[in-house]
């Protein structure tokens, strides 16, 4: 290469070799990583930001689409459930469901969710920073007027009161059974291996769920509880109505919902990404 005195070519040179280097390392990257952009292909955005359009609200005391107390709304763009227009929770006690409109089989849902404000006035103690992600539920007009939970897969979402342990993303099975580490279990609750969420933090919570096989409970990126073979439950009283005489039904699919159960709580992000089987 010849230069002139003021070394011009040797600096287009250089510029040369750097931008090949910088351009064989982008290569390299992207080859080792085929995951790189790939996972966030297909996921779909549930929640618009602005309003609740595609979600059904169901409130325990209330028909199917009553928004008692404007309950589920948007504030400041986040999906917000609010109790400012209660005077209490209420006997019987207001347990609210907002469900998507469109039942799902294999799938991951993923939210970032907070807790805000205080418990309502005579919210059940253990409602204390408690929400949920139900899955594998009934759809939201099967449900009586009086129900206070739909027959599905809790995926539970918690927080801590800034002292004391509290496992997160618990499973709870409202007129289901699930098998839990080969085992059929007819408890109610079981805790997942998590740690503690204490105060406002904005959380990231996902399941994956692969029809009536296995679901599994994420939290920022780990596997904190797996299970398999959800099922409604045949002695439920809502969920007879489901049942051919008294045969176990494996759960393959239904509806997704977010819970209200007495503690503010506002989700920024909800969205899905189908999967195939």
């Amino acid at each position: 290469v010849h230069t002139d005195s003021t070394g011009k070519a040797s600096t287009v040179l250089k510029n040369t070799l750097i931008k090949r280097i910088f351009l064989a390392c982008l290569i390299l990257i992207l080859s080792i990583s085929p995951a790189f952009g790939a996972e966030e292909d297909g996921w779909i955005q549930l929640f618009n930001g602005k309003d609740l359009d595609g979600w059904i609200p169901k409130i325990t005391g209330y028909p199917v689409g009553e928004n008692f107390g404007d309950t589920f709304r948007v504030v400041d763009g986040y999906l917000t459930v609010s109790y400012d227009q209660y005077e209490d929770f209420g006997t019987p006690e207001k347990f609210g469901h907002l469900f998507y409109k469109t039942p799902y089989s294999s799938y991951k849902f993923r939210v970032e969710y907070r807790f805000i404000g205080e418990q309502v006035k005579n919210g059940p103690g253990w409602a204390f920073m408690n929400s949920g992600i139900m899955v594998h539920g009934q759809a939201p007009e099967t449900m009586t007027i009086d129900q206070d939970f739909p027959s599905s897969i809790e995926v539970q979402l918690l927080g801590g009161n800034g002292t004391d342990e509290r496992t997160n993303c618990n499973v709870c099975t409202p007129g289901t059974h699930i098998v839990l580490n080969e085992k059929l279990e007819r408890r109610h609750c079981m805790n997942s291996k998590s740690k503690t969420y204490h105060g406002d933090q904005w959380v990231t919570a996902e399941v994956e769920v692969h029809s009536d096989k296995s679901i599994k409970h994420i939290l920022d990126g780990e596997v904190v509880l797996e299970y398999t073979q959800p099922q409604l439950d045949p002695k439920d009283k809502n969920t007879r109505k489901f049942y051919e005489k008294d045969s176990e039904v494996l759960l393959a699919g239904g509806y997704i919902s977010l819970q209200s159960e007495s503690h503010p709580i506002q989700f920024r992000k909800v969205e899905i990404l189908p999967l195939k089987d």
